[in-house]
């Protein structure tokens, strides 16, 4: 595990990189997508089958782990990657958004956040500090920043105070974060849809110095326009040395507007919850298997895809198994979005090598706007 943690841009294509970053636990090639999996596991998926569909990195969260099963109990059981059988590189957010959802449960204070278990009610503190030391625990490859996330909707002095209070615990989750050779922090800019606070949030965190930067607060409600607004400028605050990270997002047209911005990583439960409702993403936009219109189709969902739901499975049967809530179903529906999801990163990844991104973007579109396959 000497090698330390780097990033290196190979390709640039307007605003749009293609990149690596490189871990003492293997690449991660750029623009990446992590699949999420918050409690130790990619809901319905294996992990050597979240690898078949591209992933390189996955998202792990600090919340849900350390109410359970406990960092501890993990640590002494070997680490986040041992025990959820995955060895490749691991990101972990710090928790602060899932204590921000949590708003009635919670007190924030300078110190941190006091707030009850969703589970079973007991009492926990969540600080700069102690969010460091659990990810340490976890032992993940890349560590967030403890940050305040506010939620919306939210006045412009709130948007500032809290950004404020977020620049504060960077500067502590630095510190307590030390010197950890192969693992990185990074760090996580706020300030809502205002630019000045975003500037303001860029030079408070390139001060204190990370090995990336995330964007944070966005995806939470504000609207694609709000925060296209905002990636057209913020990504260039940002130094241009090192992988920049929109958290929460998206949809598959928000991850290929905010790679053309500049956005470097992301990652979002949409792909792996979508597909537990029987919600399809494909070439032409989403496509309801709980439709009726599917249920003597024996085509496949989309065929130019290589999953095994498109591969060994007809529209007809998908319908039926989505229809009656089998487990199969939130299998093959979770592979098959994540790999369209990586497929897709793997499009922009070659578009953005050879300078031809315009033209990927343009066909994406126009695929979607095509709308499904008319019906039999």
């Amino acid at each position: 595990m000497g090698q330390r943690f780097s990033f290196e841009v190979k390709a640039r294509d307007g605003q749009a990189r293609q990149g690596v970053i490189t871990t003492p636990r293997g690449e991660v090639r750029t623009p990446a997508f992590m699949p999420v999996g918050t409690a130790a596991t990619v809901k319905a998926m294996l992990p050597g089958s979240v690898r078949e569909t591209g992933a390189d990195i996955l998202l792990g969260n600090t919340y849900h782990l350390m109410l359970r099963p406990t960092a501890e109990r993990i640590a002494a059981l070997g680490g986040l990657h041992e025990f959820m059988n995955w060895d490749r590189p691991i990101l972990t957010d710090s928790g602060g958004f899932q204590v921000m959802s949590l708003s009635g449960l919670r007190k924030l204070t300078e110190e941190g956040v006091r707030f009850s278990s969703h589970i079973d009610g007991s009492k926990h503190m969540l600080s700069p500090e102690r969010s460091m030391e659990i990810q340490k625990l976890l032992g993940s490859d890349i560590v967030m920043c403890f940050d305040e996330c506010p939620a919306l909707p939210a006045t412009q002095d709130e948007v500032a105070k809290s950004m404020r209070l977020s620049m504060r615990w960077a500067q502590r989750s630095r510190d307590a974060f030390g010197d950890r050779p192969g693992h990185a922090l990074f760090g996580i800019m706020q300030g809502g849809v205002t630019q000045e606070l975003r500037a303001e949030s860029a030079e408070a965190l390139t001060a204190i110095g990370f090995d990336g930067y995330a964007l944070g607060g966005l995806a939470v409600g504000e609207g694609q326009e709000a925060m296209f607004s905002v990636l057209d400028y913020a990504p260039a605050m940002l130094p241009e040395d090192r992988p920049r990270y929109l958290m929460g997002v998206g949809k598959p047209d928000d991850i290929v507007g905010a790679v053309e911005r500049g956005i470097d990583m992301m990652d979002c439960v949409l792909p792996s919850r979508s597909g537990r409702t029987g919600q399809a993403f494909t070439r032409h936009g989403v496509v309801n298997l709980r439709n009726a219109r599917h249920k003597d189709d024996p085509r496949p969902l989309d065929e130019a895809c290589e999953c095994p739901a498109c591969r060994n499975y007809s529209r007809a049967y998908l319908h039926h198994v989505v229809r009656s809530d089998e487990i199969i179903a939130s299998m093959l529906m979770t592979w098959h979005n994540l790999r369209y999801y990586q497929d897709l990163m793997a499009g922009l990844r070659a578009a953005i090598a050879a300078g031809a991104l315009a033209a990927f973007v343009a066909r994406f579109h126009a695929g979607r706007a095509d709308g499904d396959i008319e019906p039999l």
